[in-house]
């Protein structure tokens, strides 16, 4: 059962990648997004029980596309999010697509990740928690920690940066 599942989704991702991530990119711009959304959706395809019970499975992945894209709108929406990193250098290494074999294994990547996150300096580290885990706005995060908001986006550009980067070797 495990194994038709596992081949289900990567039959899906091999058919569907491109144009998932052609359907997240149209509504967020951002091919980092692009990517690591369409990556979540076989994430979320993966922890589907029964994969039998679906009657369409294209259709069935679309949706759960259109629930993530919704999703990611809202956090951006309460993040008062939008791009306004000055660095071209950060912006392009973040526009880079990870590269994802077809097996995902989500508990390692997650334990890879955390423990990425603790090897980051201090400041970076706080920066990302208080984004990622507390939601909070450039000028919340500069108002918390004494610096200005380009120094927030600084921060948090040069921790995702390394976070992609450690991630795409080791993973």
């Amino acid at each position: 059962m495990a194994e038709e599942k596992k081949a289900l989704v990567e039959r899906l991702f091999a058919g569907h990648r491109s144009a998932l991530q052609a359907f997240f990119y149209r509504r967020f711009r951002r091919q980092a997004d692009a990517s690591d959304l369409a990556q979540e959706v076989y994430v979320r395809m993966l922890q589907v029980k029964d994969p039998d019970t679906i009657r369409d499975v294209r259709a069935y992945l679309y949706t759960v596309a259109s629930n993530l894209a919704r999703e990611h709108a809202t956090r951006e929406g309460r993040r008062g999010l939008t791009v306004g990193v000055d660095d071209c250098a950060a912006l392009d290494e973040l526009a880079e697509p990870i590269a994802f074999d077809a097996e995902i294994d989500a508990a390692r990547q997650v334990k890879l990740l955390r423990e990425t996150l603790r090897h980051l300096p201090p400041r970076w580290h706080a920066v990302v928690v208080m984004q990622y885990v507390h939601g909070l706005t450039h000028r919340e995060i500069a108002d918390r920690l004494g610096v200005s908001v380009s120094m927030v986006k600084k921060y948090l550009a040069q921790a995702l940066a390394r976070c992609r980067r450690r991630m795409v070797r080791v993973g």
